[in-house]
């Protein structure tokens, strides 16, 4: 008799947690909450400003961050972290990467034993150069540790257009035996409704690595677009920046096919296709010309590829891996690099082979050129 196909299985039965809480009422805090709770779990928002956390609470909406977007019914809302923490049997973290390490220090006198962690920021730390989830790990242990990431713009989550997203935890021997029971499949289960659908993976370093690297690729299609160039170069950017991730992914443990999935092909795409995006509207801001001070009309704006340029490059840096493009943001961000400059010299490297198994390096014909006699703004 034939095996049985994956296709052809009768469904595993998960179980759900009934309650989750969300550290984080920023936009993307906000709409996972609302996928929890029309997922009919019960629902805590944890929160720093008080005026958030009310209109969550009273009135079923956040207007500073997402405005015009009204939230179901029933989401509890917080300034007190051990409130927030009280009775939680499922954890997601969605705070600026750099604020992680800090708020994992505040929750852990609050956490019950075991409870489960999604980290929903994307990023590595700077200073260290370890992923979010090493540094959670080390701030929270004896508490799994995973990541919720996937081609979502908050604002369409919360309107219910259908969406996607992984769910990455490390699996145990025991997870490989009863996978159902796997946090990674317990959150999947707990956040599913008729318009977002979870994907389970145990490949936490690769859906990191797309989530961290994305960002930085995203301000360069955004620095492209705004000097004026189309479709062919930001398709360029897409496809060889997905390459670097690959590669840093790889070299840190992960696989490149998770690479090519929701968290990284999906949240690549999504993130250097639109405006919404900050770091693509970032992007697109300094390549038309503006200083960085003057970007979101002078508004102090979180943009997490900015911080991510840095770590990643240092990281990259330390472990002996070369990301071009990554390395042409940075220059531009944080070393004062001219933009057309640095990305001509990107497009005139030595001429390479793909697949790279080709191994061959050609001298390009137009690298030292100047810009004053260069043809072409690239």
């Amino acid at each position: 008799m034939a095996a049985q196909s994956v296709q052809d299985a009768v469904p595993a039965q998960s179980h759900p947690y009934r309650r989750i809480a969300v550290i984080g009422a920023g936009s993307w805090g906000t709409a996972l909450a609302t996928v929890a709770r029309r997922a009919g779990r019960e629902v805590v928002v944890w929160g720093r400003d008080p005026e958030v956390v009310e209109a969550i609470a009273q009135r079923a909406e956040n207007p500073r961050y997402l405005p015009d977007a009204p939230l179901p019914e029933g989401i509890e809302a917080t300034t007190d972290m051990a409130q927030a923490l009280s009775g939680a049997e499922a954890l997601m973290i969605v705070t600026p990467s750099k604020t992680l390490r800090d708020i994992c220090c505040a929750m852990r006198p609050h956490i019950g034993e075991g409870v489960p962690v999604a980290l929903c920021a994307k990023g590595i730390e700077a200073t260290s150069g370890l992923l979010l989830a090493e540094v959670a790990a080390e701030e929270m242990p004896g508490h799994p540790v995973g990541a919720i990431s996937g081609p979502t713009f908050a604002k369409e989550t919360v309107l219910g257009h259908p969406t996607a997203a992984t769910v990455a935890f490390p699996f145990t021997y025991e997870n490989r035996l009863n996978p159902q029971d796997s946090p990674a499949a317990r959150f999947a289960i707990s956040l599913s409704s008729d318009s977002f659908r979870p994907y389970i993976s145990d490949d936490l370093v690769g859906v990191e690595i797309g989530g961290a690297v994305k960002n930085v690729i995203a301000i360069a299609c955004g620095m492209m677009s705004g000097a004026g160039f189309a479709e062919n170069t930001r398709a360029a950017l897409i496809t060889r920046g997905m390459d670097e991730m690959k590669t840093l992914a790889e070299v840190l443990g992960g696989r490149r096919e998770t690479v090519t999935g929701l968290s990284g092909a999906g949240d690549l795409t999504l993130t250097c296709s639109s405006e919404t995006s900050r770091n693509m509207s970032l992007g697109t801001q300094l390549g038309r010309g503006l200083k960085r001070e003057e970007c979101f009309d002078g508004r102090k704006v979180v943009v997490e590829g900015e911080v991510n340029a840095v770590s990643v490059i240092d990281l990259a840096s330390r472990i002996g891996v070369t990301l071009p493009i990554c390395e042409a943001v940075h220059a531009v961000l944080h070393r004062g690099a001219d933009l057309r400059e640095t990305f001509r010299t990107l497009w005139s490297r030595p001429i390479e082979g793909e697949p790279k198994a080709l191994e061959i390096s050609l001298n390009h014909p137009f690298s030292g050129v100047t810009p004053a006699t260069a043809t072409g703004a690239l």
